[in-house]
């Protein structure tokens, strides 16, 4: 196939101005790790992660307050009046234990965070080839549109001469307004996949231009991509993080039932008289309390149990990531292996043949040596293999897209669901 694919795009109501630099896959991505959303929200859950560690491993605050006793005095003339400090001290490191916790949970989100990442690259590239195979296809349509309406002028011309009849005339206005429409039709599904892919990297009101890009060498990729993409997947990162946190969140809940101790301690002004007649009061005097609660009925028993069920829940989220990360991946695999298949086929043994034979009965017509007809199939048959061969390779490209990043996609899901909270 002699594939011209140059950037000749006049696009539909809304055309781009011929001075703007086509624009290449490298731009969108980087618009797309500065303006896509879910980046922002990814990084956001990773400082509110961090934050809550450091709030798990605050000491308590200690309390002050103001203290009395028998204020009336009574028979003695008594009454204690004074001021104290408590403060409760966690023991048996649970303070660590549960900033731990949050550390966990910040790691997990952080693998997240680099999950999201890839999931909006996939789109992006995904994105950028199937507008990139829309800009082709306007390109190819525009090519057959020029050829339909010269086609139109030698039809005519050989009508004013006696060498063509009227339904050849005919026909050949049909086929270039048949062209025309499918040259506006693409335009419009061109717009409509430039318009998809600026809304994708956060710049919904970029101006359509061209695009600038290799679209007929897709990556090759190897057959132990499949293992790869299992042992590198972020989603698997992110679950075997998910037991490490859930591991950490056991060993706090056996230790929160180790007991605090609760200290408190002040001074009081005693009021009471020494004695019956002496004008002596006790005077300044100091108490102090230390105490701890006993875990006869409540153990934690109940969040022990409930931690330990959702670390068996962690372990078969591994599992099940890494299955149906072979169960999404298989099917792109078999995909892209199908269609560079195809697409060889297409370029080696189909377009080369049809554009032969498109070129034998042009110049057999020429010559005057076959009707008109046998051109115009021949050259149907022919925009419509470079067609197709355009489709195979903008599913060559995004199966391939895909599976460089493991098989994720949704780049602007929500993110709600992030990290196991």
């Amino acid at each position: 196939m002699r594939t011209v694919f140059a950037l000749l795009l006049v696009l539909c109501v809304h055309s781009a101005p011929a001075a703007e630099p086509a624009l290449e896959l490298s731009q969108f991505e980087q618009w797309a790790l500065t303006g896509n959303p879910t980046l922002q929200q990814a990084g956001a859950l990773v400082t509110q992660s961090a934050a809550e560690a450091r709030q798990a491993g605050l000491l308590p605050n200690p309390s002050v307050g103001y203290q009395g006793e028998q204020l009336r005095g009574g028979q003695y003339g008594g009454g204690e009046q004074g001021a104290f400090v408590q403060q409760t001290f966690v023991l048996g490191g649970k303070l660590g234990l549960r900033r731990n916790v949050y550390e966990q949970q910040r790691r997990e989100d952080e693998i997240g965070a680099a999950e999201q990442r890839e999931r909006v690259l996939s789109d992006v590239g995904q994105s950028f080839y199937t507008a990139l195979a829309a800009q082709e296809t306007v390109t190819l349509r525009h090519r057959l549109m020029e050829i339909a309406h010269d086609a139109v002028e030698t039809a005519h011309q050989l009508a004013n001469v006696g060498q063509a009849d009227t339904p050849d005339v005919l026909r050949a206005e049909v086929e270039a307004e048949q062209a025309k429409l499918d040259y506006e039709i693409a335009q419009r599904g061109y717009a409509q996949e430039f318009r998809v892919l600026a809304a994708l990297v956060g710049k919904p009101d970029l101006s359509i231009a061209s695009l600038k890009g290799d679209l007929e060498n897709p990556p090759q990729l190897k057959e132990q991509l499949l293992d790869q993409i299992v042992a590198d997947s972020p989603s698997v990162k992110r679950a075997q993080q998910g037991i490490a946190r859930a591991e950490a969140e056991v060993k706090s809940a056996k230790r929160e039932s180790i007991p605090d101790l609760q200290v408190r301690a002040g001074l009081e002004q005693n009021s009471e008289r020494l004695n019956d007649f002496g004008p002596g009061r006790v005077g300044l005097q100091g108490f102090a309390e230390a105490g701890v609660s006993l875990p006869i009925f409540n153990r934690n028993q109940g969040n022990v149990a409930a931690a330990n069920a959702n670390l068996e829940r962690a372990r078969a989220e591994v599992t099940r990531a890494k299955l149906s990360l072979r169960q999404s991946a298989a099917p792109l695999w078999q995909a892209y292996l199908s269609g560079q298949l195809e697409a060889a086929r297409y370029q080696t043994e189909m377009i080369p043949r049809a554009e032969r034979a498109h070129q034998l009965y042009l110049a057999k017509y020429r010559q005057m040596a076959a009707a008109y007809s046998p051109v115009l199939v021949s050259q149907r048959t022919l925009f419509q293999l470079q067609v197709a061969y355009i489709r195979v390779l903008e599913s060559v490209w995004i199966n391939a897209i895909a599976l460089e990043h493991h098989a994720l996609s949704g780049g602007l899901r929500e993110l709600s669901d992030l990290g196991s909270r």
